[in-house]
């Protein structure tokens, strides 16, 4: 083999520097750059006050992430109104104490939850080139997990014990600062645990806003959602992308069918606004987050 000429040398040795640099950047910074969104969405009647919500998801936490667990605890200074979680809370075994540590402060809100794959089953690594290779989306897991079952009933139990509303397959009826909330959950579409059709049906007109909540936005809950009149759906799962090409509007993956540009952030499906959050974590297997810092955000709902 030819030695590489002196200029392809210092390129190559210059990409390989960018490249380490990137990653220590990712894994040592920018995941653990917390961040709070503030987004303002016009759904409730006309002439009422702001309803102020909280959107968490995708906590992925373990018992050594205290700078997570702190930066969670803190938010209940923001005194929403309504507290949402879209799910994949815990990274492990030993996880529930700390989630519900994270969440201490904010289980004297009202609040809700419906569960993903990784409250269920511990992650596993993935070749993260696989979700590359599929053009940056991907149908539902078509494989059961194998993984470790985690002690999920034991969040669940918890959360409902502090006067969280279970979502997963499930409608409920909350007032909230004075306004009457109809809501509508699944439970995790990635994995096929989705049962809308049980729990689906036309907005209640009494209602001040129909809420549709999933972990995973796949194309047939939300336009499902949306179909029965949700003002607002909330979803996770996708990380934002979690890798991204800085200041492009799309991400590189989002792990469901949803369309690229939509993987974080406000948007538009149907008649519906829709609110995916990047999350909070990252899989244990994939510490890194470039261009897509981890947030929780404050959506303030105000007067169509």
């Amino acid at each position: 083999m030819q030695p590489l000429a002196p200029s392809l040398a210092r390129v190559a040795l210059a990409a390989a520097g960018i490249a380490a640099a990137g990653a220590a950047y990712s894994a040592g910074y920018e995941v653990r750059s917390f961040r709070l969104r503030r987004v303002e969405v016009p759904v409730l009647p006309a002439g009422q006050r702001p309803l102020r919500v909280l959107h968490l998801s995708d906590l992925h936490v373990l018992p050594r992430q205290r700078r997570k667990v702190e930066w969670v605890r803190r938010l209940a200074a923001l005194e929403p109104d309504l507290v949402v979680d879209t799910g994949d809370n815990l990274a492990g075994l030993d996880a529930v104490p700390a989630a519900l540590d994270a969440l201490g402060p904010l289980l004297e809100k009202p609040g809700v939850f419906v569960f993903g794959s990784n409250d269920y089953t511990a992650p596993s690594f993935r070749n993260p080139a696989v979700y590359l290779r599929r053009g940056g989306s991907s149908g539902p897991d078509d494989k059961p997990r194998r993984g470790i079952e985690l002690p999920w009933q034991d969040l669940r139990d918890a959360l409902s014990d502090a006067g969280w509303v279970d979502l997963n397959n499930a409608r409920a009826q909350l007032t909230v600062d004075g306004r009457d909330l109809e809501l509508v959950g699944v439970d995790d579409p990635h994995i096929g645990r989705d049962r809308y059709a049980a729990v689906g049906g036309p907005a209640d007109p009494a209602a001040d806003l129909l809420l549709g909540v999933a972990h995973a936005p796949y194309r047939r809950v939300l336009d499902a959602m949306s179909a029965d009149g949700a003002r607002l759906v909330l979803a996770g799962h996708t990380h934002g992308g979690q890798l991204r090409v800085p200041l492009s509007p799309a991400s590189l993956v989002t792990n469901c069918d949803l369309p690229r540009w939509q993987a974080r952030g406000l948007s538009r499906w149907g008649g519906s606004w829709l609110h995916v959050s990047a999350g909070l974590g990252t899989s244990p297997y994939v510490p890194l987050r470039f261009a897509c810092p981890p947030e929780a955000t404050l959506l303030t709902l105000v007067a169509a």
